[in-house]
């Protein structure tokens, strides 16, 4: 039996493939709970890695396997979120304890207030944490579901398809790229997370007393 550890994307891809990123992508992009502790950026990238790799790499994937499921498991995923938030979202969301997903929905809320529907759903897929909040919130908040499904799928297909494929550049031009995949793949969760930086450090100046 293989041991398979659902946070780690070297476990996940040895046991499960294309098929492991269809359905970790399809949980992180809006089963709330589960979706914070799974990786996102951090399985992509390797997966596109490896579809570059020689025949000697294992796991050996195929790029248009990985593309397509990483495609459908965000569009899928985020809708399956945003029914989950349109019916009962609101009672979930008000009784959680969880400190990070009321701290996620706040900021999902004003994101959707500041940027408008389309903007938000295409930013907030590249901010980890956030876009897994982001779909549930959006239905609980009522955001109309045809608007909801076209940006969702916009933002979706744009990031899962671009980190696939900047990891397959990465594969093509460096040799023995899994020596280098964690830095990378640290680099790009780390500029990832700067618009969260940024709006909570506007969300706080917004909270001080203004000037007497």
């Amino acid at each position: 039996m293989i041991a398979v550890d659902p946070t780690d994307s070297a476990s996940l891809l040895a046991a499960f493939g294309a098929l492991g990123v269809l359905v970790v992508i399809f949980a992180e992009s809006g089963l709330l709970v589960v979706g914070f502790f799974l990786p996102g950026d951090a399985l992509l990238l390797p997966a596109g890695a490896l579809c570059a790799a020689g025949g000697h790499q294992t796991p050996r994937l195929e790029l248009w396997q990985v593309l397509v499921c990483a495609g459908v498991g965000a569009v899928a995923g985020a809708q399956a979120g945003f029914l989950l938030g349109r019916h009962g979202g609101q009672a979930l969301l008000a009784r959680t304890s969880n400190r990070r997903l009321r701290e996620g929905t706040a900021r999902a809320e004003r994101m959707l207030a500041r940027y408008g529907y389309g903007k938000a759903l295409v930013i907030g897929r590249f901010v980890p944490l956030l876009r897994t909040v982001l779909h549930p919130a959006a239905g609980a908040l009522g955001v109309p579901t045809r608007t909801f499904t076209l940006w969702q799928a916009v933002g979706g297909l744009l990031w899962s398809q671009s980190l696939v494929l900047a990891g397959y550049a990465l594969g093509s031009s460096v040799p023995h790229v899994e020596a280098y995949l964690l830095p990378f793949v640290a680099a790009v969760v780390a500029l990832s997370l700067l618009p969260l930086l940024a709006e909570a450090r506007r969300a706080r100046r917004d909270r001080r007393p203004p000037p007497r």
